[in-house]
């Protein structure tokens, strides 16, 4: 099994290029799904939400109000390092339960956002950060999800830089392109994931950049 750790910048394109790996044949286990699901009604994760934060984090169906959550915690790095010490340990448990699930043979790709801040890099056998320009990031976060410039800058300067997310990559995969050569770039990317799944000493790339 090779461990993928994939990452990028909110508007990078993290997602587009998860699903066409999904298309060659990785395992994708996505963290903000799963951070969905960890705090879906009635969870003990919804719970420590809201004991956390209040009741003003809820819709009015029960549901966690992610907008609204999303407003308080990215422009306070305090209070996000609490919603943080809540969802992350329950994200990391249910993806160990996947990963365990998978293939002895697999090529599982791990999504996650966070992978920089949290210094989650040494858990993967290959990192791979997906990079965008921060126009063409702000640019996708107004047109594409509707934010407000304001908040999109806010949840952009809560992330690590691009410098530091490069720092850790092993591969690094421009979206600053068309669809149609990222979706070259990416099938190249998979070429080397599974040669290196294959090979002895998946992680030899990585200590040689140490």
């Amino acid at each position: 099994m090779l461990k993928v750790g994939l990452t990028g910048g909110i508007g990078a394109g993290k997602s587009e290029v998860s699903r066409l790996l999904v298309e060659c044949g990785a395992v994708l286990i996505d963290a903000d799904r799963i951070a969905r699901e960890v705090v879906a009604p009635g969870t003990p994760g919804l719970a420590a939400v809201v004991e956390a934060f209040g009741e003003e984090v809820l819709a009015g169906d029960g549901s966690l109000d992610r907008p609204r959550l999303g407003s308080i915690v990215f422009a306070d790095p305090d209070r996000l390092a609490v919603l943080n010490s809540i969802v992350h340990p329950l994200v990391g448990a249910r993806s160990r339960e996947l990963e365990e699930a998978a293939a002895e043979d697999a090529v599982v790709v791990h999504d996650v956002p966070l992978l920089t801040e949290n210094g989650l890099a040494p858990l993967y056998d290959v990192v791979v950060v997906v990079d965008a320009g921060t126009e063409t990031q702000l640019d996708r976060l107004v047109r594409l999800r509707g934010m407000t410039e304001e908040d999109a800058r806010a949840r952009m300067a809560a992330q690590a830089t691009r410098e530091k997310r490069r720092e850790i990559a092993d591969i690094v995969i421009d979206n600053d392109v068309p669809l149609d050569m990222l979706q070259r770039r990416v099938k190249d990317v998979w070429d080397e994931l599974v040669r290196r799944a294959h090979a002895e000493e998946p992680r030899a790339s990585r200590s040689s950049q140490e």
